[in-house]
């Protein structure tokens, strides 16, 4: 009597389905390599057009992150068989040294379990803020100052204003490892 051998008797993993709020490739590729750094599984991630319903340029902590649960709710809705939706937003914020650039990251599954995080931050030169301020999105601002275009899918302002020291793959790739905690510590979370 034979035996099988020992590799033939893992179970095969199934593909799981992660929907991102967005069809911005730099988002669908921080999303891919982020659920590969935490988890072993085979991921399938996808990217789908839906609303943010805040502001194009959500401007503060609580509009930024309305506007990525709402990212990640509306890919949810859109799309009900996935096993994870996530959504990426954005934003800015005013204080007394300036304004400021950061996005906040959501994740659900389908055990409606969340895990959110934010981006570090960081300040953008006057001339930029200026543009924001007059009601120009920061990525079109981006374009706009520094003669580029659609630098939202690419480096944005991050990746610019750092010299591509820090690009917007990692920046982001960071803050969805960081929504990943809740996932990664099930028993605990």
């Amino acid at each position: 009597m034979s035996f099988p051998k020992r590799e033939n008797l893992q179970k095969k993993k199934r593909q799981l389905l992660i929907i991102v709020g967005s069809r911005n490739p730099v988002k669908i590729n921080s999303t891919d390599a982020a659920f590969h750094q935490c988890f072993e599984d085979s991921f399938i991630v996808q990217g789908i057009n839906v609303t943010s319903d805040v502001a194009d340029q959500p401007v503060g902590d609580a509009e930024t992150l309305q506007g990525a649960l709402n990212r990640a709710e509306n890919a949810k809705n859109a799309f009900p068989e996935a096993d994870f939706w996530l959504g990426i937003e954005g934003g800015v914020d005013e204080d007394r040294h300036g304004m400021n650039a950061f996005a906040w990251v959501v994740v659900l599954d389908k055990a409606d379990k969340i895990g959110k995080a934010k981006t570090s931050t960081f300040y953008l030169p006057e001339v930029i803020s200026k543009l924001v301020k007059g009601g120009m999105e920061l990525g079109k601002a981006d374009d706009s100052f520094f003669n580029r275009e659609n630098s939202k899918e690419t480096d944005g302002a991050v990746g610019i204003l750092t010299n591509g020291a820090v690009n917007r793959k990692t920046y982001y790739e960071q803050a969805i490892i960081l929504a990943l905690v809740p996932f990664m510590n099930a028993k605990i979370y």
